[in-house]
């Protein structure tokens, strides 16, 4: 009885050990399961405090995209003392934001960086009059004061297209007090604030866009460094799909989205906020990106922003536009 009892307490230890080995290796199997995905960490720096250009940016964000693209994303703020083509160049963040003509301009210093995706597809920059004063074409500004940021492109370029030698020059210095009074006056702005400025002052303004005069780089670029690039293709590609569904998203939920940039920066109103989605929109949703999709860019679009800082001295030689972007990470549409 006793050797029976025996036999069945062996057999019976057996088969528990056998339970929990079987256990065991489920939960040693599921660990390896979960620990496959692993989350990086990676860090973004926008081109300016948070607005509505970063709308895409929030909207990936508050939805998770990036996390369910295997990423976790830092969101570093831009701003008038923040280099964003410098902190990604040195390695202090992965992404960044800026200007298709700052991205082109970085060569110069051997900066050698790729687009992957562009926010808008036109540039926003635009001539500001008061109602009325208006102009159909550029050579109308002689005669004229002008606010306008010394050694800005775009007014360089003008330059070189028409003859504004009859133009009274005056830096921009971000505050319109002096066009306000002037009512002949023009000065640069953004299509998508400074009308809204104007018009909580009850000032009516008309708007004149530079790029009616062939200059208008892409706006609000998302980029790498060419290194980075190379050695995190995985991470360079789950993190454009997410940004770009991000602006998917933000077209619909805009308001929702703006009161989390609000978090970001206090100092901007809602209704500023608001007024920035609306009439950047066509920026980001329409033209090309109508039918290639949100983020698109073109080679020819490229070779020509080249050449035409090549032109004026911006740039010591001209490369090939695939030297510098790129849409092999951009969802197809």
């Amino acid at each position: 009885m006793k050797s029976n009892r025996l036999v069945q307490w062996v057999i019976l230890s057996v088969l528990v050990l056998i339970v929990l080995a079987a256990c065991g290796g489920e939960e040693s199997n599921s660990a390896v399961e979960e620990g496959v995905r692993e989350v990086k960490d990676v860090k973004l720096v926008l081109n300016w405090f948070a607005k509505a250009q970063h709308g895409g940016v929030y909207a990936a964000e508050e939805n998770g995209l990036f996390e369910e693209n295997g990423l976790n994303v830092m969101i570093e703020p831009g701003g008038p003392q923040v280099s964003s083509i410098n902190m990604v160049a040195s390695g202090k963040v992965d992404f960044g934001l800026a200007h298709g003509d700052q991205i082109v301009m970085a060569r110069n210093e051997g900066i050698e960086l790729v687009a992957v995706a562009t926010v808008m597809q036109g540039s926003p920059q635009a001539f500001m009059f008061h109602k009325g004063k208006g102009i159909a074409d550029f050579a109308e500004l002689n005669g004229r004061k002008v606010y306008v940021q010394p050694g800005i492109v775009y007014w360089e370029y003008l330059k070189t297209q028409y003859d504004l030698s009859g133009v009274e020059e005056l830096a921009y210095s971000g505050q319109h007090v002096n066009f306000v009074d002037e009512k002949d006056s023009v000065t640069q702005a953004f299509l998508t604030s400074e009308p809204y400025f104007m018009q909580l002052e009850g000032i009516d303004v008309e708007t004149k866009l530079v790029s009616d005069a062939g200059y208008d780089p892409y706006n609000v670029v998302l980029y790498v460094t060419k290194d980075y690039l190379e050695n995190n293709k995985e991470t360079v590609e789950a993190f454009t799909t997410a940004f770009i569904e991000g602006w998917n998203l933000y077209e619909g939920s805009y308001e929702e989205i703006n009161e989390l940039i609000q978090k970001d920066n206090p100092d901007i109103e809602l209704a500023s906020l608001k007024f920035e989605a609306e009439s950047q929109a066509e920026f980001v949703y329409g033209m090309d990106a109508a039918e290639n999709g949100i983020g698109t860019m073109s080679e020819e679009r490229w070779g020509t922003l080249i050449d035409q800082l090549y032109d004026l001295g911006l740039v010591d030689e001209k490369f090939a536009a695939e030297e510098i972007f790129t849409t092999a990470f951009l969802p197809d549409k």
